[in-house]
C-alpha cells in the first residue's frame, strides 16, 4: 500500500498528464459529471488543487475533527447547491484562457502541492472547508477527489484512466463509509463510478448489496 504522499503523487501525475493532453476542441465535450463540460471540470480541478495548497499551509489547532473517510460523510450537497456550483463554474470557465491556460496553472499547482505534501509531517493538523484533519488524511481526500474527476474527464474521451492506487483508495473510502465491502465482482473503477452515482446500480447489484443499496450514492 503506498504512503499518502506516494498516493497523491501518482494520482496527480496521471491526472496532470491527462489535463496537459486535452485538445481545445474537447473543451465543451461532456464529462461523467452531469452538466459539466471538460473545461468546467478542468477549472474545478484547478480550484481543488489550490484548496489543497492552501490547506497544507494552514496549520490548525487540535483536535482533528475529521479523517480521510469521515470527510466525505459530511459532503452531502443538495441538488440546488450542485446546480449553483455548476452554473458559477460554467460562468468562470467561459472567461478563462481555455484549456491551455488552465493546464499550465494546474501543472504548477500540482507541483507545489506535491512538494508541500512531502515536507509536512503526517500527523500535522491542517484546516480545510471547516474541518481539521491530519495531513495524511488531507492527502487522501485530495487523491480521492482527483481520481473520481479523472474518471469523469475520460468518460467520453479516449484517454487513460486514473492510477490504480488512486482507484484503490476511492474503494477503501467508499467501503469505510458503508462499513463493509463492496461487491467483489466490481473492479475499482466500477466501484468508484457506482459508489459515487456515476453509474446506476442494477438488480444484481442491489441483490448483492441488500439494504446497503439504499445508501447509494455513498458520496457524489
Amino acid at each position: 500500500m503506498p504512503s499518502p504522499t506516494e498516493l497523491l503523487t501518482a494520482t496527480y501525475r496521471s491526472l496532470s498528464a491527462l489535463v496537459a493532453d486535452l485538445r481545445p476542441e474537447e473543451a465543451w465535450q461532456p464529462t461523467g459529471c452531469s452538466g459539466w463540460a471538460v473545461l468546467d471540470l478542468t477549472l474545478h480541478l484547478v480550484d481543488d488543487v489550490r484548496r489543497g495548497l492552501v490547506a497544507l499551509a494552514t496549520p490548525a489547532e487540535p483536535p482533528a475533527t475529521s479523517d480521510a473517510v469521515a470527510y466525505w460523510r459530511a459532503w452531502q450537497p443538495t441538488a440546488a447547491q450542485d446546480e449553483d456550483v455548476a452554473w458559477r463554474t460554467r460562468v468562470r470557465a467561459s472567461v478563462t484562457g481555455g484549456l491551455a491556460e488552465l493546464s499550465a496553472v494546474y501543472a504548477e499547482l500540482v507541483a507545489a502541492v506535491t512538494v508541500l505534501g512531502e515536507r509536512i509531517a503526517p500527523d500535522d493538523l491542517v484546516g480545510t472547508q471547516g474541518h481539521v484533519l491530519r495531513a495524511d488524511d488531507l492527502l487522501s481526500t485530495l487523491a480521492v477527489e482527483a481520481a473520481v474527476h479523472h474518471l469523469d474527464l475520460v468518460a467520453h474521451l479516449d484517454r487513460p484512466g486514473p492510477a490504480p492506487e488512486a482507484l484503490a483508495e476511492v474503494r477503501r473510502v467508499l467501503e469505510g463509509l458503508l462499513g463493509g465491502p463492496l461487491p467483489v465482482a466490481w473492479d475499482d473503477g466500477t466501484a468508484a463510478r457506482r459508489g459515487t452515482g456515476r453509474e446506476p446500480l442494477d438488480d444484481a447489484d442491489r441483490a448483492v448489496l441488500g439494504s446497503s443499496a439504499e445508501r447509494f450514492p455513498v458520496f457524489g
